[in-house]
């Protein structure tokens, strides 16, 4: 029996665990993950319709919760209106969820093929009109007990997983700065308090970028939801409009901003412009920190080259953001940090 030919007869023998999905695939294509651990699977079926089968590494411990949080936490985007893939099955022994194709379009490789402005405004629309859903329309009722990291974005996984991820991932194993000061981390910690300073009862997706939104027959799907948990309103938004992976102009990402708010006053009521921007600076600097440290690690222990390439960009946008925030100057080593970390990245 050929490698197809047994992966076909695996996942045929997990098909009757996945809920009554239907009729088992008839031909199985793996995907590659992007910088997922998990196991992707395109099946066709014989009506010539396909669905996607997601595994976990392994079927046991934070995995394992991993799917069952992706498995609660998508039924509940989707009744709400989020416009998530539809759930066909799940299998909680093997963590396997059977989910709706949306094809391999990302906004990421539409703004590749050099689209014309307004059609990238109106995708950018969409997708800030879905991720108001995902905060707001997804609020009630959220699983918030199926979350398998933390139930909520707060000021102990930002110094840990965010600023301290940024400077042991990228800053010690990557470019061997030594141990951090702690005038650095008085000022991380300042950054911090700043950012939790922000309501945070708004359902956080934590990745909301391009390469997570899909355009399926024109329209914005979102995907990687897994993560997903109670956080303030500006970190998914600066997640999108500073995405080095898809360097909206400054001009753009401004319209943008205020399309955002815009809406966001529609939807919310006691929704204040001038306390939204407060938030802004310290929640994309946080974000910034994150992907910096995940481009980092992904690119240097998990041996994908593909990020390496976005590092450079991504600090820059450390650098501006720090230029441009008002209370920048209180954050004088960071600045001289992120102001050098471009020059330091050249030979990543």
């Amino acid at each position: 029996m050929s490698t197809g030919e047994q992966l076909i007869a695996e996942i045929q023998r997990l098909w009757p665990c996945l809920g009554d999905p239907g009729e088992a695939p008839v031909a199985v294509e793996k995907l590659a993950p992007d910088g997922s651990q998990r196991r992707f699977y395109r099946c066709r079926l014989a009506s010539g319709v396909s669905r996607l089968l997601v595994l976990p590494s392994r079927a046991e411990g934070v995995e394992l919760a991993e799917a069952r949080a992706a498995a609660t936490i998508g039924r509940h985007l989707y009744r709400a209106g989020v416009p998530v893939p539809r759930i066909y099955g799940f299998d909680p022994a093997s963590g396997g969820l059977l989910l709706e194709d949306l094809g391999d379009l990302s906004l990421h490789q539409y703004l590749q093929s050099d689209p014309a402005p307004p059609a990238i405004f109106n995708f950018y629309q969409e997708a800030i009109e879905a991720l108001l859903k995902l905060q707001i329309s997804a609020r009630p009722g959220f699983p918030v007990d199926a979350c398998w990291d933390t139930t909520r974005y707060d000021r102990a996984l930002m110094l840990q997983r965010e600023s301290g991820y940024f400077y042991q991932a990228l800053g010690r194993d990557g470019l061997g700065w030594p141990p951090m000061s702690a005038e650095l981390a008085a000022e991380f910690a300042l950054l911090a308090d700043w950012a939790a300073a922000q309501p945070a009862d708004f359902v956080l997706h934590r990745d909301y970028q391009c390469r997570n939104l899909l355009l399926t027959d024109e329209q914005v799907r979102l995907i990687d939801f897994q993560g997903a948990r109670l956080g303030p309103l500006a970190y998914d938004l600066a997640a999108l409009l500073n995405d080095p992976y898809a360097a909206l102009a400054p001009a753009l990402r401004q319209e943008l901003w205020g399309y955002y708010c815009h809406r966001a006053a529609e939807l919310l009521p006691g929704f204040e412009q001038d306390n939204f921007r407060r938030g802004w600076y310290p929640l994309a600097l946080q974000r910034n920190l994150q992907i910096l440290g995940a481009f980092a690690f992904l690119s240097r222990q998990r041996g994908k080259p593909f990020f390496a390439a976005y590092l450079l960009p991504a600090a820059r946008q450390l650098a501006a953001l720090l230029a441009e925030m008002p209370a920048g100057h209180h954050l004088p080593r960071l600045r001289r940090l992120a102001a050098g970390l471009p020059e330091q990245l050249e030979n990543w």
